[in-house]
Order: C-alpha cells, then sequence, then structure tokens
C-alpha cells in the first residue's frame, strides 16, 4: 500500500491463534498487518503482499503468540463499595438468597451507587477496569442494574460510556433495570411496568445502551415480566440478553432464545430443552465460573449439553461485588477449564470470538481477519495452554487496541 494511504503496522515473526473459523487457527510462522486500526492481512508471513513487507512500523515479536484481544462479555463493573461483610456472612453459613431477602445483595450495592457521584462511581471503577486491560481485554461490557431507577441507571450507563472514552478499549453498555427490586419497594408489577415503558425507551432515545438484560429468577423477576421488558427493547430496536436458569429452572434459556437473545447467562439450571432452544435461535451460552465458585454452588451448567446441540461458549468474569469480585479473565478461564471441563480451545474462543458473538460484534472484533479491528494480545507463552492453565500469573508481553 502506498504511502499517505493511512497509518500502516506490521506485526511479524509470530506465532498466530486466529480463531478464524473452527479451533485457534493456528498459525505458526505469521503475521499481522493494519491500516488505520483495522487488520488487512493475518496469516502465514510468506503469504504478505510484497506492499506490506516495507512498512514502517514493524514489529519482530520473536516468535511469541498473538491471539485476538480478550473479550469479557458479561460484567457489572460500575458500582461503588463492596460487599465483604457478605462474604462474611456467607463463610458463617448464609445462603445468597438468604442475604438478598435481607436486605443486602444487591439492594446494599444500590444505596452506595445512588449515593455515589458520577466521578466517585468512575474513581473506584478505573481500578477493576485497568486489572481487565494489563490481562490483555481490549474490549468489555458493562451492565447497569445498580441504580433501579432512572437517574441513577443512567449515572451508571454514562460512567460506562466515559470509560470507553477515556481509556482505549471498546465498552459495550447492556441496560439492566430489571436486576432486583428498588430498595423499599414491594410492586414487582409496578416497578416492571415502569422500567419497560419510562426507563427503557428513555435510556434508548438517549443512546445509552447496546442491549437489554433482565435477571429471571426466583428473587428477580419472572418470565412473563421479563417478556414485558424485551417487548419494550424489541419496540426500542436494542437486542437483548438474560440472567437465565442460575439458581433455578423458570425456563429462562428458552425464554431468552424466543426473543433471539444475543446470549444466555449463568445457566446453571438449565435442561435440555433449553438448550436446543438457544441452538435453534442462535444465542450464546455465557458462563460464569466465577460466580459459580463465589456462591460455592455445586450445580455446573450443562456444558455436555451445549456441545450436544452446537451451542456456542462464551466465558465471563461477571465482575461484580456480591457473587464474582473477580476482575481476571485468564482466572475465569482457569475456572471454566477446572469446574465445567471445557477445553483449551473452547476457553480462548469463550473469551475472543464466542465472546464477541455474545455481544453481537463478531463482525468487527474476537478473531484475526482482515477487516476486523487490530485488536490483539501479544504472549510470552510456548503455548495457547499456557493461558487457560497458569493461575495468578500473566504473560501479557503486550496489548494492541485498535492498531495501537
Amino acid at each position: 500500500m502506498p504511502d499517505g494511504q493511512g497509518r500502516q503496522q506490521l506485526w511479524r515473526n509470530a506465532r498466530l491463534a486466529t480463531l478464524a473459523g473452527a479451533g485457534l487457527g493456528v498459525v505458526e510462522h505469521g503475521a499481522v498487518a493494519a491500516l488505520d486500526g483495522r487488520i488487512v492481512f493475518a496469516g502465514p508471513e510468506a503469504d504478505l503482499p510484497a506492499s506490506l513487507r516495507g512498512i514502517g512500523d514493524a514489529r519482530d515479536c520473536g516468535g511469541r503468540w498473538i491471539t485476538p484481544g480478550l473479550i469479557d462479555c458479561h460484567t457489572h463493573l460500575v458500582y461503588a463499595g463492596n460487599r465483604a461483610h457478605e462474604f462474611e456472612l456467607r463463610l458463617q453459613g448464609a445462603s445468597y438468597e438468604q442475604i438478598a431477602r435481607a436486605g443486602g445483595g444487591i439492594a446494599s450495592t444500590v444505596q452506595a451507587v445512588r449515593a455515589a457521584g458520577a466521578d466517585t462511581l468512575l474513581r473506584e471503577t478505573l481500578p477493576r477496569l485497568q486489572a481487565l486491560l494489563a490481562e490483555g481485554v481490549t474490549t468489555i461490557e458493562i451492565k447497569s442494574g445498580y441504580g433501579l431507577d432512572l437517574e441513577n441507571e443512567r449515572k451508571c450507563l454514562r460512567v460506562a460510556r466515559r470509560l470507553g472514552q477515556l481509556w482505549p478499549v471498546t465498552v459495550r453498555t447492556t441496560f439492566l433495570g430489571a436486576h432486583a427490586m428498588p430498595p423499599g419497594d414491594a410492586d414487582k408489577t409496578g416497578y416492571i411496568n415502569l422500567v419497560a415503558s419510562q426507563m427503557l425507551p428513555a435510556i434508548a432515545a438517549e443512546g445509552l445502551a447496546d442491549a437489554v438484560d433482565g435477571f429471571c429468577e426466583g428473587i428477580g423477576f419472572s418470565p412473563d415480566q421479563i417478556a414485558q421488558v424485551f417487548r419494550a427493547a424489541a419496540a426500542a430496536g436494542l437486542p437483548v440478553k438474560l440472567h437465565a436458569d442460575q439458581l433455578s429452572n423458570l425456563g429462562g434459556a428458552a425464554l431468552a432464545a424466543s426473543f433471539a437473545a444475543l446470549s444466555a447467562d449463568h445457566l446453571e439450571h438449565t435442561d435440555a430443552a433449553g438448550a436446543a432452544a438457544m441452538a435453534r435461535a442462535g444465542t450464546v451460552a455465557v458462563i460464569l465460573p466465577g460466580a459459580y465458585y463465589f456462591i460455592r454452588d455445586t450445580t455446573p451448567p450443562p456444558v455436555a449439553l451445549f456441545r450436544q446441540h452446537g451451542v456456542r461458549i462464551a466465558v465471563a468474569t461477571d465482575s461484580n461485588p456480591g457473587t464474582s469480585p473477580m476482575t481476571s479473565l485468564l482466572l475465569a478461564m482457569n475456572m471454566a477449564a477446572t469446574l465445567f471441563r471445557l477445553t483449551v480451545d473452547e476457553c480462548l474462543a469463550g473469551v475472543t470470538r464466542e465472546a464477541a458473538r455474545a455481544l453481537g460484534i463478531l463482525h468487527d472484533t474476537g478473531t484475526l481477519e482482515p477487516g476486523k479491528w487490530a485488536d490483539l494480545a501479544i504472549w510470552d507463552i510456548e503455548r495457547p495452554a499456557e493461558l487457560v492453565y497458569r493461575i495468578g500469573y500473566n504473560p501479557l508481553h503486550a496489548r494492541v487496541w485498535r492498531g495501537q
């Protein structure tokens, strides 16, 4: 490509895990070239076009591995305070449901978020974001759901958007007004009416959300109530996701699939009918081993059913203050492998290609292919399995977001 056509970059002498197609898409002697932040070549260095060989900004990777930048497709990253005291209660035998019904859980974080200004929320969230970026994360989904009124839901989503403006990371925001009941409110029907008829349309009109989520559970909202929210999302032109079948089977996976949801998440109690419905709809299963581990669950998600029906599987941190205070996607991969028996290939696809699919952005990122953003993670490893195998070790050599 001639000079003056844009910013050109080349990473050569690398081993690639492109994640294109099935499996890892390994290229042993590979190169990646980018123009203006988008990939124009990813493949064997021997096949690199002559026009790309003389790029001035060329970097010798010394045989290191390059994967797509990691994608954390399910987080609740924006919040204030913490819930360490509830952790102590759990150690004394209290259950997640008992703590929630006693006014703890989500309600306690709602109170902290409502009391915090936007600058405080940004300041408290930033270290969590930085921890993820330091492990090669280039795209992150951030949900609201700790405001539970229009003013504070809007505040959280604006903070999430601001993080993406201030830091080199792609932020996808999700409106989770149907997360829990506001403190002191017992009228679920009235609250869901408010979410569907007022809060969601206002959020959509301001362009603050890329998707809509809900918590379908006995301590959350019923399938009918979630369906009401999802119909409002469809009217607003927003795709949906769902916290489904985490603590019981209310048919959340099938409900999500009936609305062509991008993903259904958690899924510990999903049955064969739910898995089959997800497969037909193309709904991604997002498994969250951090929450499973932290609340000491004993029912793992039905990974064998997902494989049997051809459901795509993504992996995420579920970073949140109450049930998964984790800011390591590398650790989430290790947990997915050790607790749920995912393979190395499934784990790596789960935090790249399938995570992008779960956010509806596979056209832009998640694999190393021409036309996609040059979002790269460059690793000091001998084989990809090391990214899943190690615990508490970060082998990231360099992180590249949109070519930078």
